[in-house]
């Protein structure tokens, strides 16, 4: 269980540099934003069942939606923040503030803490059990809104 949370950490920080060596600073911040909007997107939808109109709830809809949030979670999106990513690069604008950079101990901390949340509700939503995932989402949703309140600049 240790190793899993060092392992982690090291994804979700980018401690394995090999995505950041193959793509440019523009190329990095556009690759996390689209992951970013994509896991969005599936958020969106698991919160349209289980919150906003639990009459439309569709287990199946809603378990492919969260193994989506759980993959981009455990992809290693954090080797996405290499040297130059931590401004404007190209066409590409950046909301991620200097302290994320500055900060990687409270960085490894949020980013296990979103990492443990999204696959927990990728676990709970096989279940089926509406009530158990509309309580797992939102602490989904407020792991990934820990690092927004701390890390990202407003528009």
């Amino acid at each position: 269980m240790k190793f899993n949370k060092l392992l982690l950490a090291a994804v979700a920080c980018g401690l394995a540099t090999g995505a950041n060596a193959q793509a440019k600073p523009e190329d990095q911040i556009k690759f996390r934003k689209a992951g970013y909007a994509f896991m969005s997107w599936n958020m969106g939808k698991i919160k349209a069942q289980v919150v906003d109109n639990p009459s439309s709830f569709n287990k199946d809809q809603v378990a492919a939606a969260a193994n989506l949030i759980a993959a981009t979670a455990n992809s290693g999106m954090g080797a996405l923040y290499g040297p130059g990513t931590e401004k404007d690069a190209g066409s590409q604008k950046t909301r991620v503030k200097a302290e994320f950079f500055q900060q990687p101990d409270e960085v490894k901390k949020l980013a296990v803490a979103f990492i443990k949340e999204a696959n927990e509700l990728q676990k709970v939503a096989t279940t089926g059990d509406a009530a158990a995932i509309k309580a797992q989402f939102g602490k989904t949703g407020e792991s990934c809104k820990a690092c927004h309140d701390k890390f990202r600049k407003d528009d």
